[in-house]
């Protein structure tokens, strides 16, 4: 699969000075003035950078509002509307976790994470004219720690404890406990959006329709069901190098890889691991951030029959994981061996559970014989690989003995209150793992509301926190060790496929850069035409 770029590191020790702490300076692509973008493997040939142009780039789902505490910072969802239309205020190089500020000028701690101060660029304005300062920040950083907000960086946000604008420029931050490694968090949410304040007061309806940020593009005009029109934002420096980007929302992967053969978009935003192998087939560059973790099947242990370990154990050995990637992702996905990628420094060869049908039955057997069958609903979703994935583990749980699987699908939005209230027996969830902080705090810790498997193993719960309040590496990498074993101990999650934060790019578009969870950099986009 030549035309499948993986961005990867030279050697693991690349990557080990960078997470020794939370912020360091690295002059990125367009951002600096200088330099080349993450996809330079692929631009080598083509030259300079072009101004002007327009781009169609076409994604999977519309946003519901357009205010930044509603968004999401990931590839699938509206990062890229989001980066367009306020910017972002930090930025992280996906191989090594280098931060850079970009709207920002620093984001420090003194006092190994207990405190930020966060240190705006002078002289930044909104597009309605008003200033973005300090006190901007605050805003909207408080509405998205409200819990009333319902932020999906809610996770994030949470962590902050009290805000202080200590002069126009500068916001103190102080944390409910610390962690020297929360840039990654501002990175991979939507603390990294910050919008005008008196836009927000207006209300959701008038931010929609003219929403205001500072970012390198300006809404022009929003179809809704169809597109969002983008035009280059004048104030922006550096400038961005299109005039234009046309977002258009196709909820099918097959339209959306067509619409780039065909010629008909420049660049699609992609998670499917079969359409990323179509469009590798077509001769398209795909762009694919390596990452750890993945989506799982989050086993609920607050009852049973997974409150019993040996249940967890024994579905983790009956699935067939490659057996699943050849029927569902026609043998295309990347499959996830241990927890974190090779390419991370945090790597351990702590081998996940694998196919072990026999060791499988003499669990289910052991469980039946003291009463204890295991039974169990899989609450799937009613996307095509969603339904899937569940009609495929129910067909392979079926030759065992003992077991006994039923499928309900709902939509998204009926799922939801499911998930959030942990009224599941086993539903798809995902824990994409770069820096592992935010992920494996998130998904496995005893304290975390996003922690839908329920576990909460004192033992884990000390790993992860040591992970994240560590400064040296070798010290957070033990933790995160001791923390993949508990993991694989315990059997919460059954990991079945890596998530692919991806881009598939047409001919003539160029200046592909990611950060975070795949969020593209519009601003570095360009096009020979």
């Amino acid at each position: 699969m030549s035309n499948f770029i993986r961005r990867r590191p030279e050697s693991r020790s690349t990557m080990l000075v960078p997470v020794l702490v939370a912020v360091m300076a690295l002059v990125l692509g367009a951002c600096g003035g200088g330099g080349t973008t993450g996809n330079a493997e692929t631009d080598a040939d083509t030259g300079d950078p072009i101004q002007g142009g327009t781009v169609t780039v076409v994604q999977g789902g519309e946003p519901r509002s357009l205010d930044p505490a509603t968004l999401v910072n990931a590839w699938v969802s509206n990062s890229l509307i989001g980066n367009a239309l306020y910017g972002t205020l930090l930025v992280n190089d996906p191989e090594t976790l280098e931060i850079t500020p970009v709207l920002a000028e620093s984001f420090d701690t003194a006092d190994g994470g207990a405190t930020f101060e966060l240190a705006l660029r002078d002289g930044l304005r909104f597009t309605d004219g008003t200033a973005y300062d300090a006190e901007a920040v605050r805003y909207n950083w408080e509405r998205m720690r409200d819990e009333a907000s319902g932020s999906p960086s809610l996770i994030q946000a949470s962590q902050i404890a009290a805000l202080e604008v200590t002069d126009s420029l500068t916001l103190r931050v102080t944390l409910q406990s610390p962690n020297p490694h929360y840039a990654q968090s501002v990175v991979w949410s939507g603390l990294n959006w910050i919008a005008s304040p008196a836009a927000l007061e207006a209300g959701r309806q008038a931010f929609d329709d003219d929403p205001v940020g500072a970012g390198p593009f300006t809404m022009a005009e929003w179809r809704r069901q169809d597109r969002i029109m983008l035009e280059r934002n004048v104030e922006f420096e550096p400038a961005p190098y299109l005039d234009g980007i046309e977002l258009v929302h196709n909820g099918d992967t097959n339209q959306r890889i067509n619409a780039v053969v065909s010629g008909q978009a420049g660049l699609a935003i992609e998670g499917s691991w079969a359409s990323l192998g179509r469009a590798e087939d077509a001769g398209l560059r795909t762009l694919v951030e390596p990452t750890g973790g993945g989506q799982f099947l989050a086993l609920n242990t607050r009852r049973a029959p997974f409150d019993d370990e040996r249940a967890r154990r024994a579905l983790a050995l009956a699935i067939d994981i490659d057996a699943l990637n050849e029927v569902v992702f026609a043998g295309r996905a990347e499959l996830p061996r241990a927890l974190f990628d090779e390419s991370s420094p945090f790597y351990a060869n702590i081998p996940i559970p694998a196919h072990d049908p026999d060791a499988a039955q003499k669990l289910f057997d052991e469980l039946a014989a003291e009463g204890k069958p295991v039974s169990f609903t899989f609450l799937a979703y009613t996307s095509v690989e969603n339904k899937a994935i569940a009609e495929a583990v129910q067909a392979q749980l079926s030759t065992f003995d003992g077991v006994d699987v039923r499928v309900e699908v709902l939509d998204f939005t009926s799922a939801l209150p499911r998930l959030n209230t942990y009224d599941f027996d086993v539903a798809i969830t995902s824990a994409t793992i770069l820096d592992p902080d935010t992920a494996l705090w998130a998904n496995f810790h005893g304290d975390s509301p996003g922690n839908f498997a329920g576990i909460d193993d004192p033992e884990l719960n000390a790993a992860i926190d040591e992970g994240r309040t560590a400064d040296q590496l070798d010290d957070r990498s033990a933790a995160y060790a001791t923390a993949q074993q508990r993991i694989v101990d315990l059997n919460p999650a059954v990991w079945y496929i890596r998530t692919a934060p991806a881009a598939v790019v047409g001919e003539g578009v160029h200046g592909v850069q990611m950060y975070g969870m795949g969020s593209i950099r519009p601003e570095l986009l360009w096009t020979t035409g």
